[in-house]
């Protein structure tokens, strides 16, 4: 009996006490967070208009304020974001999601990969190896372009960006769009049956098996792997989002509002298809674009053709289509990339026309 009750005793283990350190110093870096986010307009204020001695309402006054206000809202919007997004992350990998995916229906396939591209953010640099490993997995092709769209076009700091900044409604319309850009496009290209122009060299490899019983990470390795991302990817990143701020603030403070909404508004029929190609050669990762965005919207420019603007930027991605080139032949990536633009630009038309 003593040796049962032994045994017990040394098969439950006490929570660490640096897991309650890490917990709380996680929660003294979120009111230190709250209370620099709060901080952040009277600062731009203050420094546009008082110590710069800029006139509110003029043209420099404005994008100043509009600069010195959206480049820390943005930094602490995007390191947030990032710690959170590693956070789930975590408990997901790359071989879960293909067994998730793997033999289910035309439909039911395609909707859960989308969804699953939007809360497995994986990078652009890993489109090649996720490709290959859903279809060494017997993953259809058609599927498998659902996740691979959704994962840029429904952009995960781009979300919560939209609803710090827009509110729900704007961000609930940019998540149900492209979702179902994402679920259409990867039915589409897998009732064509095109995997004929998948480089032969895939359907040759063979994945290696990962180990199932693999040890569970604590939540202070969690945290720290969050950290490190996060000061990873804002470090490669913040020079975009000051460029793109910097572009937001000159269209913000000195292009009229009428001429934006003369080129960018819902009356002229060309304004949808015109963001769209405005977009393509500007590449730019979701925190990059969304000032533009911000701007554009302020100016007067129509919601349908900013969303469409912002998914070119981000879902049609230069980068993304030459990694993608190493496993796809030409021919469908130039299908890819036809139905991805068609469907933003319907999806641009039908948000101008309800909205």
């Amino acid at each position: 009996m003593e040796n049962i009750i032994k045994d017990t005793k040394d098969t439950i283990k006490p929570r660490p006490s640096s897991e309650w350190r890490s917990f709380a110093l996680v929660a003294g870096l979120v009111v230190i967070w709250l209370g620099l986010y709060n901080l952040i307009q009277p600062f731009a204020n203050w420094l546009a208009y008082d110590l710069l001695a800029q006139p509110e309402g003029s043209h420099l006054g404005e994008s100043l304020a509009f600069f010195f206000y959206d480049v820390p809202k943005i930094i602490l919007l995007l390191g947030g974001m990032i710690f959170l997004i590693t956070l789930v992350r975590s408990f997901f990998t790359s071989e879960q999601t293909r067994a998730w995916l793997g033999g289910k229906r035309e439909g039911v396939g395609n909707t859960l990969a989308a969804l699953l591209g939007v809360v497995t953010p994986f990078c652009s640099c890993s489109a090649v190896p996720l490709f290959i490993g859903f279809v060494e997995s017997g993953i259809p092709l058609g599927v498998t372009f659902s996740f691979l769209t959704a994962t840029p076009v429904v952009n995960e700091v781009a979300l919560v960006m939209l609803f710090g900044l827009f509110g729900w409604k704007i961000a609930g319309l940019y998540l149900i769009t492209g979702l179902i850009i994402a679920i259409i496009s990867g039915i589409i290209i897998g009732r064509l049956k095109l995997e004929r122009y998948v480089e032969d060299f895939v359907w040759q490899i063979k994945v290696g098996q990962v180990a199932i019983d693999q040890e569970k990470p604590t939540w202070t390795n969690r945290f720290k792997t969050a950290w490190e991302s996060t000061k990873e990817i804002v470090g490669k990143v913040w020079l975009y989002v000051i460029v793109g701020i910097a572009i937001g603030a000159g269209i913000h403070g000195y292009i009229p509002e009428d001429a934006m909404a003369h080129i960018l508004g819902r009356n002229a029929w060309w304004s949808v298809p015109a963001g769209v190609l405005l977009g393509l050669p500007l590449y730019s990762n979701a925190a990059g674009v969304i000032p533009v965005v911000q701007a554009l919207m302020e100016k007067g420019a129509a919601l349908g053709t900013v969303l469409a603007f912002m998914m070119s930027v981000v879902g049609l991605s230069l980068p993304e289509m030459v990694i993608l080139r190493r496993v796809l032949k030409p021919k469908l990536i130039g299908i890819f990339i036809a139905i991805l633009t068609i469907a933003i630009i319907l999806t641009g038309y039908l948000f101008n026309l309800i909205i």
